[in-house]
């Protein structure tokens, strides 16, 4: 990605001219202009239509998992909320846990079930980048070990690792997507996102 140094040049070059044309230097000027810039977006510049390709599918298909990712972020927050309320025992805890799965579940069970492998690996993904943590600490803190144990076992057989944390420099499309279409990186990733 290049950036056009023209305009910048021009500028720097105006206030060279101002503070040379007053006889002055450039230490003595007691006057500093400030110009609000809006911000500009730089698109790609495809390489070939192979990236552009891959680029376009992977907005698709996180165009299709946002719903499902946005319920399930916003569920954990509420679930984790309860879990950190004084007073709350450790049945209720479940029976809440157990009410809220089966609520995501009637909801969504039939529509998740009919995503391709690609876009449920995506799905993981932007879930542990909207929460903070990996799918399967997840099922680990809000269901048990055993059961996280066991769909770690089946990710792994379909080659995907449920146990893989999100790292934003990682998934530089990802992320790209997920800016532009209204999603900026989680606060919770703010000393990672400072170090790109």
């Amino acid at each position: 990605m290049l950036v056009d140094m023209k305009p910048i040049a021009a500028i720097a070059g105006i206030l060279l001219a101002l503070c040379t044309a007053t006889g002055t230097r450039a230490q003595e000027v007691d006057t500093i202009y400030i110009a609000n810039i809006p911000e500009v977006l730089i698109t790609e510049h495809w390489g070939n239509d192979t990236a552009r390709y891959r680029y376009n599918q992977t907005m698709l298909y996180v165009k299709s998992v946002l719903p499902y990712v946005n319920a399930a972020s916003k569920m954990f927050g509420e679930i984790n909320a309860k879990m950190n309320e004084p007073g709350v025992s450790r049945a209720e805890k479940r029976r809440y846990i157990h009410s809220r799965e089966e609520e995501l579940r009637n909801q969504f069970e039939k529509k998740v079930k009919q995503l391709n492998k690609t876009q449920g690996a995506l799905l993981m993904k932007l879930i542990a980048r909207q929460t903070g943590a990996n799918i399967y600490q997840i099922l680990d803190e809000f269901k048990n070990p055993m059961t996280a144990l066991k769909w770690q076992g089946w990710a792994r057989m379909n080659g995907i690792n449920l146990n893989r944390k999100y790292t934003p420099q990682s998934e530089p499309m990802l992320e790209h997507i997920m800016e532009r279409l209204g999603y900026p990186l989680p606060a919770s990733y703010a000393p990672i996102a400072g170090k790109r």
